[in-house]
């Protein structure tokens, strides 16, 4: 290990408040591998098996060849060598279904550019009512709400507020939709009635503003500007004001599976430690959302 790597290392073994940043440097001195470290059942059968929505462009999507696309990919994919297994992806449909299949064990962990809330963590829906026992999240991404309108922006939206009065479209099951529905009770304050329609996928919400059905699209930064540059390319929407609210994205697992977990977390500060990680996102222009440090349940 050279000095630049161990001083790195020393760097990525931190505790903060309510999370442990756990290192993923080296195996010298006899200690175990990172497969070492993943639970039997796993070492046996040398797959990962990964739920996910694609639906999530730039996070996952697929390809030409109807395959899974984007970064969670391509982190799975560097994942999958430094744990020596195989990462393999199924289409859960809707993204609503994720966590519930994970809970439900219909595969190991999800990737779907899953933002890690206490509500997710905790197992409790927007008003606080359990509904689940909830998840443990892996953080590797950091992203904020970002509001999609048509070129122009007619309804001159730059701010939360200024959604009062207007029409706002979200994929059901996701914090966007939360935040639009905790809209509403604000508009309504302000005399100015806020509509949210639901819809299961990107292409139902983009559909809908195309054709003026809604007046703004309410969903990750990421999308939002991966949609504005490539639909009618880029012609047609843009993004409205700033980042709102930037959170962490989470690979979301069990709470039971913790040596999954924490082998999980081991791994990707590995790819953050040997420049693996810098370089995928910076082969998907995604470095702004760039973390130094992979954590569990960081957006607690």
């Amino acid at each position: 290990m050279t000095p630049s790597t161990s001083r790195r290392c020393g760097a990525v073994a931190a505790v903060t408040t309510g999370a442990l940043l756990l290192s993923a440097c080296g195996t010298s001195g006899g200690k175990p591998s990172l497969r070492d470290q993943l639970p039997e059942a796993i070492r046996k059968a040398g797959v990962i098996k990964v739920g996910a929505s694609y639906t999530a462009a730039p996070m996952i999507f697929r390809s030409p060849q109807g395959l899974p696309d984007g970064l969670d990919p391509d982190l799975a994919a560097a994942l999958g060598k430094a744990l020596g297994v195989k990462f393999e992806f199924q289409d859960v449909g809707a993204f609503a279904n994720v966590i519930p299949g994970v809970l439900d064990k219909k595969f190991d962990v999800g990737m779907s550019g899953i933002t890690d809330t206490r509500e997710r963590q905790q197992g409790v829906d927007k008003d606080n009512k359990p509904v689940n026992e909830g998840v443990d999240f892996v953080d590797y991404f950091m992203a904020g709400f970002g509001m999609m309108v048509t070129k122009g922006n007619p309804a001159k939206v730059t701010k939360l507020d200024d959604l009062c009065g207007h029409s706002a479209v979200a994929k059901k099951g996701t914090i966007h939709d939360d935040l639009a529905t905790r809209q509403q009770k604000a508009c309504e304050r302000l005399g100015k009635p806020l509509k949210v329609v639901e819809v299961d996928a990107d292409a139902d919400a983009i559909a809908g503003l195309q054709k003026k059905q809604v007046d703004v699209y309410i969903t990750d930064y990421p999308k939002a500007l991966y949609n504005a540059q490539t639909v009618d390319g880029g012609q047609t929407f843009e993004v409205a004001g700033q980042q709102l609210q930037p959170r962490p994205y989470g690979i979301a697992l069990r709470k039971s599976d913790t040596e999954l977990r924490d082998a999980l977390t081991k791994a990707m500060n590995s790819l953050v430690v040997n420049g693996t990680y810098d370089s995928i996102l910076s082969a998907r222009q995604l470095t702004a959302g760039a973390v130094q440090n992979s954590v569990v349940n960081g957006g607690s």
